[in-house]
């Protein structure tokens, strides 16, 4: 018997209850925190703290008996926190986690994807297991493509303002003008981020999705960033060789089908200038039955579930390691991991 076979023969019936009962206790979790966005219910307490649910109940025209019910649930969730009088506060960090879009840790838009689309996707996926069909992630609607946008825009902050700047002479780089490129830009909002970050950074981004090219073109139209950022429909592989100091890619690797990766990592060293960065922000997924079981593997084993009908197929650390061999990256990849279980590889060219 194996040592994973093991610890599973060890637990008991009312821990494995105990586990589902947790679960279900999280989807009702994931919808109380929607309401709470939607409503302003966040919004209002971390502008005015230690307030009854009546009172925000009047400043919202929302139903008194529903709000206190939320504040009460919330409250015993660990989202709120209150005194004796059932005078209500944000728990503490929730004001940037729930509270505050834009912030590098607002996860308003990953409770949102999950609320307003997976709902809808799981329905398929009871279908899609007799079918094998998948809806791709491109070509959805415009508030598909918004959300997705909102829900790594903490991964976006972080690798403009610390990730990218962190490798070996891109400060300086960026500092000096640089010319950056984002592959899957999507929406737009990293090379924004960028532009804002680093003045004097040149900014590019490629993507096959034209819904998300337009919102994107939008959004920098409307911020004045035309004569720094680019988006452009196309090809990596089809853009000038050298031509860059760094090429991002941010949770988009395992948005790509496996059969064209190769195809794509080529063009991103296709398009690097010598000692250039390749940077991927990502998530692996186990090679193994005991990594499945490894805190580290959780995220990206929840990702791999829910974006099977979208076509997505996140790759190991092996097969990770020989697309970059495979494009020339003569060096191991840099490898770390960030939040929930992000991977950042990064390789010089």
């Amino acid at each position: 018997m194996s040592k994973t076979d093991t610890k599973q023969a060890d637990i008991s019936v009312d821990e494995q209850v105990a586990k589902i009962f947790t679960w279900r206790r999280g989807f009702n979790a994931v919808f109380l925190i929607d309401i709470g966005v939607d409503l302003g219910l966040f919004k209002t307490l971390a502008g005015k703290p230690g307030r009854s649910a009546a009172e925000i109940a009047g400043e919202l025209k929302l139903h008194p008996p529903y709000v206190e019910t939320w504040c009460l649930t919330a409250f015993g969730l660990g989202l709120l926190d209150a005194d004796e009088q059932h005078h209500y506060r944000l728990a503490p960090h929730m004001d940037k986690i729930l509270a505050s879009p834009g912030h590098p840790r607002d996860l308003t838009g990953y409770v949102r994807l999950g609320t307003a689309f997976m709902t809808e996707d799981f329905e398929l996926c009871r279908k899609a297991f007799h079918s094998g069909e998948t809806v791709p992630f491109q070509g959805r609607s415009h508030a598909f493509a918004d959300t997705i946008g909102d829900a790594i825009g903490g991964l976006h902050a972080a690798t403009a303002r610390k990730i990218l700047p962190d490798l070996e002479n891109m400060t300086q780089r960026l500092e000096g003008g640089a010319k950056v490129l984002e592959v899957g830009c999507g929406t737009g909002r990293f090379l924004m981020q960028m532009a804002k970050a680093w003045p004097k950074a040149v900014c590019t981004g490629v993507d096959i999705d034209p819904t998300g090219i337009e919102i994107a073109r939008n959004k920098i139209g409307m911020a004045g960033l035309e004569s720094r950022v680019d988006v452009i429909e196309s090809d990596v592989a089809d853009l000038p060789e050298a031509s860059f100091d760094a090429v991002v890619m941010i949770e988009v690797l395992h948005e790509i089908a496996p059969q064209i990766r190769q195809h794509v990592i080529n063009g991103c060293a296709h398009v690097l200038k010598p000692g250039g960065w390749l940077l991927i922000v990502d998530e692996t997924y186990p090679s193994t039955l005991q990594e499945a079981r490894q805190p580290e593997f959780q995220f990206p084993l929840q990702t791999g579930f829910e974006e099977m009908t979208w076509g997505n197929v996140i790759p190991t650390r092996e097969e990770q390691e020989q697309l970059l061999a495979n494009a020339g990256f003569k060096d191991a990849p840099n490898r770390s991991l960030i939040g929930e279980g992000f991977t950042i590889l990064s390789v010089q060219r």
